[in-house]
């Protein structure tokens, strides 16, 4: 038993490795992709999509649970890949409708796939293997920052627009590779849980599939309605809303680090040829920023207030310095350019150390609050996990998606003054809350 649990978790950890090396590449091109189409009917923002994908994935999370109920963990993930993989196909040949049509559908598919992967997760763990097994599946899930950008180096390299030909390759192997994660979902095997589930509802012959699917779905309707009751409870609390800031700055750096800086040096005319191909190394280093975070604040960092605190701490500090470089190094109007290359100058000739510096300092960071939000939301909501990540979740979510939205009208300069401000308020809240004792059971963390 043990060995085929460890076999679902590393194939549930290669189907998104192979579904998110495409989708992250994506959204890290997009908006330059869109910027260098020869399409006069095309009017479709990479930004716009972007943000209508985290707005529906945020309210999508309040139904997800109760159709995963019904329909499965494995059905759920397998259907969620295959939207996956046909926003991934519009790019080929794009068309506007469809382009924002499968941004829709991909924010559903989302909150199908995480509500299933966390499900299938724990139905494949115990609590002697939760902790490997969840460092396994991350890890492999932080490499898709590493392929698809490569290869968008490899493919952009001196490129200064990006060709028909070219677009159709690369989307075209973002293409594979997410139809084969989606495809490694159905070699998953049925956890001893689900084995148990089956085979007393199969000896119950009377039961017709119909009748059992409306016995499933009454089931989840009614847990959706007790974790909906939940939430509304989470939200009143001091706790939940002193951390909401913190919340809220990390879906501005999502939106930030995953689609608007690698536009922005795509965009940058100082780095001359090599401004394309540096936004595939960027999306890279951005990567193992967030490999190497996550190894020494998610894994090696125990749940003490001390080193939450200073986690938090340190990721402020770093994306205060890395704000403070890109406004320095990148020219302000990198993120709105309606063509491909941007007019104004920075105030420093730009550097390309520099700019991949902060790529690394914004992994690093993103990893630092992630990592203690995880870890402080585990440690005060331990019997109340779920409805307690989803409020993360969705503020997360809504805050990208309003991100994503002004990012394509506001100067660099004022998102990352935004960020800033979000950052600081958000570190200071999370302060608050770890100073506050009824959030510690023992007494002696404090």
């Amino acid at each position: 038993m043990a060995d085929r649990r460890t076999y679902n978790v590393v194939i549930l950890g290669l189907g998104f490795l192979f579904i998110f090396t495409a989708f992250t590449t994506c959204g890290n091109v997009e908006q330059t992709v869109v910027k260098s189409l020869d399409n006069s009917t095309f009017t479709g923002s990479g930004y716009h999509s972007l943000g209508i994908i985290y707005g529906v994935f945020s309210f999508s999370n309040l139904i997800a649970p109760t159709v995963v109920k019904v329909i499965g963990a494995k059905v759920s993930m397998f259907l969620s890949g295959l939207l996956y993989s046909g926003y991934i196909a519009v790019f080929i040949i794009p068309s506007t409708w469809s382009f924002y049509l499968t941004s829709v559908l991909i924010g559903i598919g989302a909150a199908l796939l995480w509500t299933a992967q966390g499900e299938f997760l724990i139905e494949n763990s115990e609590a002697s293997t939760i902790n490997r097994n969840t460092g396994m599946f991350w890890a492999l899930l932080q490499c898709s920052m590493l392929f698809g950008n490569l290869y968008i180096y490899l493919d952009w390299n001196g490129e200064t627009e990006i060709s028909e030909s070219s677009r159709r390759n690369i989307f075209l192997f973002l293409l594979v590779a997410s139809v084969l994660g989606t495809l490694s979902f159905l070699v998953l095997r049925k956890s001893h849980n689900e084995e148990e589930m089956l085979s007393e509802e199969e000896g119950q012959s009377l039961l017709s599939a119909r009748t059992m699917y409306k016995s499933r779905a009454n089931s989840a309707l009614q847990d959706a309605k007790s974790e909906f009751k939940t939430i509304l409870h989470l939200l009143k609390t001091k706790t939940i809303l002193l951390l909401s800031p913190c919340m809220a700055y990390s879906g501005l750096e999502l939106a930030f680090y995953s689609g608007v800086y690698g536009t922005c040096i795509g965009a940058t005319t100082h780095f001359g040829e090599a401004a394309k191909g540096l936004i595939g190394i960027s999306g890279i280093v951005v990567g193992v920023g967030e490999i190497v975070g996550g190894g020494l604040f998610g894994l090696l960092c125990k749940n003490s207030r001390f080193r939450r605190t200073s986690v938090v701490f340190l990721g402020m500090v770093v994306h205060f310095i890395a704000s403070y470089l890109i406004f320095l190094n990148i020219p302000a109007d990198a993120p709105i350019v309606l063509e491909t290359t941007t007019q104004l100058s920075p105030y420093l000739n730009p550097s390309v150390s520099i700019a991949l510096l902060c790529s690394f300092l914004l992994g690093l960071g993103d990893s630092c609050f992630n990592t203690q939000l995880y870890s402080i939301l585990g440690h005060v909501y331990a019997e109340e996990s779920m409805p307690a990540f989803a409020i993360f979740k969705f503020i997360q979510s809504v805050s990208a998606a309003v991100a994503f939205f002004y990012s394509g009208y506001l100067m660099l300069m004022w998102q990352l003054l935004l960020m800033v401000i979000l950052g600081f308020t958000g570190t200071l809240c999370f302060f608050v809350v770890e100073r506050m004792q009824d959030v510690f059971v023992d007494p002696q963390e404090y």
